[in-house]
């Protein structure tokens, strides 16, 4: 299991992470737009501005830390009623590989007790096994168990 910072802006990832790649040196381990995402039935279209932010981006700082972000749109605010608040705008991310499901299941079950799930664990398109909550002290997590290489 890997725990790491996972940041949200309000339509600056790109020039953040580009600041913090100068400071930091390293290369991104994945750059992932809206325009990426495969769009579904019923689901709003993007602007074109809109797909052109980042959905996720990664930065390894280290051997054992990575600092991880992604835009957050007011489309995203509005389907989660979360409004984008600078300084809340930061989730601790659980990272756990294929052979670690049910251990992704237990901390996530655990973690919601008296919290409020945003995203309900449930697999992705990216190839894991991903949810979001806030716990019952207000601490925003995500955990994602890779289940296949994106």
């Amino acid at each position: 299991m890997q725990l790491n910072h996972y940041l949200n802006f309000k339509g600056n990832t790109e020039a953040a992470f580009n600041f913090y790649k100068s400071v930091f040196g390293g290369e991104f381990l994945f750059v992932m737009r809206y325009s990426d995402v495969p769009t579904q039935e019923g689901q709003s279209p993007l602007s074109e501005a809109d797909r052109q932010k980042i959905m996720h981006i990664s930065l390894p700082i280290n051997e054992h830390t990575v600092l991880m972000a992604s835009d957050i749109s007011e489309q995203f605010c509005a389907q989660t009623n979360k409004a984008f608040t600078v300084g809340t705008n930061h989730y601790i991310s659980i990272n756990l590989d294929a052979s670690e499901q049910d251990e992704a299941k237990r901390l996530f079950d655990a973690l919601a007790v008296n919290g409020t799930v945003e995203m309900a664990l449930s697999p992705t398109f990216w190839g894991a096994l991903y949810g979001a909550l806030t716990d019952q002290f207000g601490i925003q997590w995500m955990i994602n168990c890779q289940l296949e290489t994106a």
